[in-house]
């Protein structure tokens, strides 16, 4: 599904990953932990396709390489980033939106985009799934949403583009435990044979409800531990001084 060999990334001649290798295979979910500063937002900032990196090395989803591909194109072809600061953008609909993106999608794959009576049947599934407030369509996008309002809507819109690939960059950060399980529940129901996540947090509370295959710790722009689940509650018992 996904596999990095010897990433490299830079900004303002600064190098933030010094070698990075990971691969992650279909049906898999792995997280990556690690403290302030170690590269964890870079790297799912640029498996996203944000511009302003320097970037060297390999990386390939579905065997494909994704370097000079743009972000919309890599959102077509199934890989998908929920934000750690979701942006807010007044004048637009939330429930436009995400028809808008579904549709975008859907195009790119050919396959039929879907009319509006469509879509508000699978969005009214998708939100009583996920237990979120459907008035939160009708809203400007994240606009004057609470951080776990905002987090949810990334969860939503996950859930309705059905990604090959999810990305979730400390979407636990500041949740109540409601908002994380409604984050877990959208991961959860996600799995399947063909799907992987590449979970990215600061702490192990969102592996009480995500069980990840594998667990790796970033440090200084490189891998330097991975094991599975119990390597995220020593973390949390030692903390990460004891691996640098």
């Amino acid at each position: 599904m996904l596999e990095i060999k010897n990433l490299k990334v830079s900004i303002n001649s600064k190098q933030i990953l010094k070698g990075l290798n990971l691969t992650i295979k279909p049906g898999e979910v792995h997280a990556i932990m690690g403290p302030n500063g170690s590269g964890k937002s870079t790297l799912a900032n640029v498996l996203s396709g944000k511009n302003g990196y320097e970037i060297s090395g390999e990386l390939n989803f579905k065997g494909e390489s994704l370097n000079d591909i743009p972000v919309e194109v890599r959102a077509q072809k199934g890989l998908f980033l929920a934000f750690q600061y979701p942006l807010e953008i007044p004048g637009v609909n939330t429930n436009n939106f995400l028809k808008t993106s579904l549709n975008s999608v859907r195009k790119a794959r050919g396959e039929k985009e879907l009319d509006t009576l469509a879509f508000l049947k699978m969005v009214k599934e998708k939100t009583s799934e996920l237990g979120i407030d459907e008035k939160i369509l009708s809203r400007q996008l994240n606009v004057g949403f609470s951080g776990g309002e905002k987090k949810k809507n990334e969860i939503l819109q996950m859930k309705i583009l059905d990604p090959y690939f999810s990305i979730l960059d400390e979407t636990d950060s500041g949740l109540d435990i409601d908002a994380l399980k409604t984050v877990a529940k959208g991961v959860n129901s996600s799995r399947s044979k063909e799907k992987s996540f590449l979970v990215i947090t600061h702490y192990q509370r969102l592996l009480d409800y995500i069980k990840p295959d594998f667990v790796h710790v970033l440090s200084d722009g490189k891998i330097i531990k991975t094991g599975c689940g119990e390597l995220a509650e020593e973390l949390e018992k030692t903390g990460y001084k004891k691996l640098s």
